[in-house]
């Protein structure tokens, strides 16, 4: 199957500067081309390098995992999923997708037998610190195999910033680029040949400031059904929602620390100004600290993990998101949206998400104002009904899986067919590899054999 690259993909939302760079990437795309479909692999293998089972129910990053599995089964490829880690009981069967499910062991040359056996034409790695672990050992054995980073979000981006919020200090672009796992991540780019940037800000960020070529990355948002007239008519009305809500993996510490602003800064502002109104919150795997804050008295009710996140959010009014920290897209904003649920979030709960369209409620960092817009957006129905029109919006225009589809498509084909070209130009990635890789691979060959020696052919 072929799809045509749409040049007014490319023109959107650019600065002059931009588009002259993009003339190039496309400009190298459409290079030997005839050469390309000629060789073009048609029955794709698959090996995803995961960290964790895909758990969509639990977070927005298992429901990305499992959206990028369907799309690759969407094309009739083979789909491997490896990973060292164990099965909790929120985790997938993938192989009821028809995925094939390995198990993989961190500094072992078993997983060299396994990529030689089943001998991957695009490997896939969950994070960068897979590709760091594993990255060396796929440039070894699969030397052909496109390689492919899914970021999720950037986790330098994030950390930083809890940092920060930790020190009570600015967060700052200088203190980002300083810190240790901003070299580790942008290094891992760089060995890689295309990585897959969920936010239009953080595509930003690695192309203004660490200076990144576009050649490398791939915006790639969620990819969602659009919100269909039909849908808008089924919801629930205003009338029928009631009270507020929180939902997010408590393992994610921006979740953590959400539930708690609530509790601690925000709740008490609300709730004296609509007395009959509740908040509850929902989340998979919660602490002992999350489960303390559950008091009927106050109205405050913690439920931890649900399997249906959109019957919940389909009768609550108002979703409330006082993220402090964070980076990439976040779910529990498009599934609220997907379900015409407005929201109360700050500017990094809605960074890189609206790219210009007005917000599906409102957005605010300092605590009294917060309070005050999750007050009016709760009680004033034309404000309410104007935020989940805008949230309609956002999904329609920006996270349509179709498109979506068609992008990523592209460009793992033409990635594939110009596999030489595009690394040759990759000077500081073949540098990593030689250097970086190195080290990996032999601290990890030394930490084998301290557990017992390779394995025999």
């Amino acid at each position: 199957m072929h799809y045509p690259i749409q040049l007014s993909d490319f023109r959107s939302h650019r600065t002059q500067k931009e588009r002259v760079g993009l003339s190039r990437i496309v400009q190298l795309l459409f290079e030997n081309r005839r050469a390309t479909q000629n060789s073009r692999v048609i029955d794709h293998r698959v090996f995803i390098v995961g960290s964790v089972w895909v758990e969509p129910h639990s977070s927005a990053a298992g429901s990305r995992m499992l959206q990028l599995i369907q799309f690759f089964l969407a094309q009739k490829w083979k789909v491997f999923f490896g990973t060292a880690a164990i099965k909790g009981r929120h985790s997938l069967d993938l192989r009821s997708y028809g995925v094939h499910e390995l198990t993989i062991e961190p500094n072992n040359s078993t997983f060299d037998l396994l990529i030689q056996k089943i001998k991957p034409t695009i490997v896939l790695f969950d994070r960068f610190v897979m590709e760091e672990q594993f990255g060396w050992r796929v440039a070894e054995n699969c030397p052909d195999a496109l390689r492919i980073l899914d970021s999720e979000d950037l986790h330098c981006l994030r950390k930083t910033r809890h940092e920060a919020i930790k020190k009570q200090i600015a967060f700052t672009e200088e203190r980002l680029m300083a810190s240790e796992i901003t070299k580790r991540e942008i290094a891992s780019i760089y060995r890689c040949d295309l990585s897959l940037i969920i936010s239009r800000f953080e595509m930003k960020l690695l192309k203004e400031t660490f200076k990144i070529q576009e050649s490398l990355l791939c915006h790639l948002p969620f990819f969602l059904t659009p919100v269909s007239e039909k849908r808008q008519v089924n919801w629930p009305s205003y009338e029928d929602r009631k009270h507020f809500v929180f939902i997010g993996n408590f393992l994610h510490a921006p979740n953590l620390d959400a539930a708690l602003m609530l509790k601690r800064e925000l709740w008490r502002r609300i709730r004296p100004q609509i007395p009959d109104t509740q908040l509850h919150i929902y989340g998979a795997y919660p602490n002992q600290q999350i489960r303390e804050l559950h008091n009927v008295k106050e109205h405050f009710y913690v439920h931890g993990f649900t399997e249906s996140a959109t019957d919940m959010l389909e009768h609550a009014r108002v979703l409330l998101a006082p993220l402090r920290f964070g980076a990439g897209i976040k779910g529990k904003l498009t599934d609220a949206m997907q379900c015409g649920t407005p929201s109360v979030t700050t500017n990094i709960g809605a960074e890189g998400m609206c790219d210009g369209t007005s917000w599906s409620g409102f957005i605010a960092d300092d605590w009294e104002k917060f309070a005050r817009s999750a007050v009016l957006l709760y009680s004033q129905k034309k404000v309410w009904l104007q935020a989940q029109q805008n949230g309609t919006d956002i999904i329609n225009n920006l996270f349509v899986a179709e498109k979506g589809h068609t992008k990523f498509l592209l460009r793992i084909e033409e990635s594939i067919g110009n596999l030489s070209k595009l690394r040759s130009l990759n000077f500081i990635g073949q540098l990593l590899h030689y250097h970086t890789a190195k080290s990996t691979k032999y601290l990890s060959k030394w930490i084998e054999e301290k557990k017992g020696g390779s394995p025999k052919n």
